[in-house]
This record gives structure tokens, sequence and C-alpha cells, in this order.
């Protein structure tokens, strides 16, 4: 399935507007990662439906390209069966990017490492909405959050049917548990009626 906005003219863009434009070669890397067999979700399609909520909501952020860039790299180290692939993705981050500036960089890499747990991130209005934006797979359409469970069980076909259910089980009801699972302006009162909605549907039906 082709994936518009995932593109290499849409990262060389980026690149160069970032000042790093040795980093648009990366382009293949970043696409070969992105379609690795073990993935099923962390895909191309997700970084794309991550860009393209981006777009809909960029002129209300302060720096929607540092977003961008997160969102290109937060998931470009995927291991299922790892737990720190977020700090390896950031770290990857730090490399190709290396001419940033120091702090431009400290925050990039701070905001992929906080898409592993979607804590909160008070004082960060940008980095809210990168986990905002991450998470919007909660308010998908009905087919389309469908879609996503099996993608997910796919990814960990190694975990034994019995087992995944009750995790998958804790994972839905830890959500649906959190207060508020949206927290920037922009995107917050678009998202979570519908996350809501679905959690409360997933969390009635066993786990495929």
């Amino acid at each position: 399935m082709p994936h518009g906005r995932f593109s290499r003219a849409r990262w060389a863009a980026l690149c160069t507007r970032l000042g790093c434009q040795a980093a648009a070669d990366k382009f293949d890397t970043l696409a070969s990662a992105y379609s690795e067999p073990a993935r099923a979700y962390h895909t191309a399609q997700h970084i794309d439906e991550c860009l393209a909520l981006l777009d809909s909501v960029a002129d209300q952020l302060q720096s929607p390209d540092d977003v961008e860039l997160a969102i290109w790299l937060h998931d470009v180290v995927y291991n299922p069966q790892a737990k720190d692939n977020e700090a390896q993705s950031a770290q990857l981050a730090e490399q190709w990017f290396a001419s940033l500036a120091a702090q431009r960089l400290g925050l990039l890499s701070q905001r992929i490492v906080a898409t592993q747990g979607h804590a909160p991130l008070l004082g960060d209005s940008d980095g809210q909405a990168l986990l905002d934006i991450d998470l919007a797979i909660l308010a998908a359409t009905p087919a389309r959050f469908a879609q996503y469970s099996a993608q997910v069980r796919h990814e960990y076909s190694f975990v034994e049917p019995a087992v995944y259910a009750v995790k998958r089980a804790e994972f839905l009801q830890h959500m649906a548990q959190r207060p508020q699972l949206y927290f920037h302006s922009a995107l917050a009162a678009r998202l979570e009626p519908s996350a809501r909605r679905n959690l409360h549907k997933a969390h009635e039906m066993p786990a495929p």
C-alpha cells in the first residue's frame, strides 16, 4: 500500500529545512526499517498516519518541523521482543542529526524516548503533540482500530494466545483507566471521545 506522506521528497525537504541535508540520504534506511518482516503496525502506514495528523495541526505548534522529525524517527528501531526500542531510536536520531544544536538534539531524543510510556509532558506542548499523535490510533475509525488490533497481534505472534489475551486486556484496561489520554489543546477534544469508544468496545471483546 503506498503512503503518500512517507516519501523521499518529504523527508528530503524536512532535512533541508533543518539544515541537515546529508541526512536526506537516510531515506532508504528509513524505508527499509519500516518494512522489516517483524513489523505489522509499526510501519510506514503508522508514520504516514502520524504525518497526516501533524499536517492538520501544524499551524498550532511552535516548531512543526521538530515534531515531524520525531515522528519519522520514533519507531525507526523496532523489535517486538525488545524493551529499549525507543532508546535505540533516539540514539540513532542523535547520530543522524548530530549537526543540530545540542539543545534541539537533546529535546528530539527526549521526545522519542517519551513515546515509550506516553506520560504527559508538562512544559513541552510540542512534545505532547507528538505523544498525542503517536497515540491517535486509539481514536481511529472502528475499521482501522480493528486492523490496528490485528497488526499488533501479528507483531506479537510469538506470544501464546492465552498469554497475549491477558496482556492485551491489561493494556486496554490501563489505557481506559487513564483520566485523560490526550493533552494538547489542538488534539484532546478531537481524539478523546473516539478513543474512549474504541477502548470500551475492545475491552468488552476477547483479544484475537
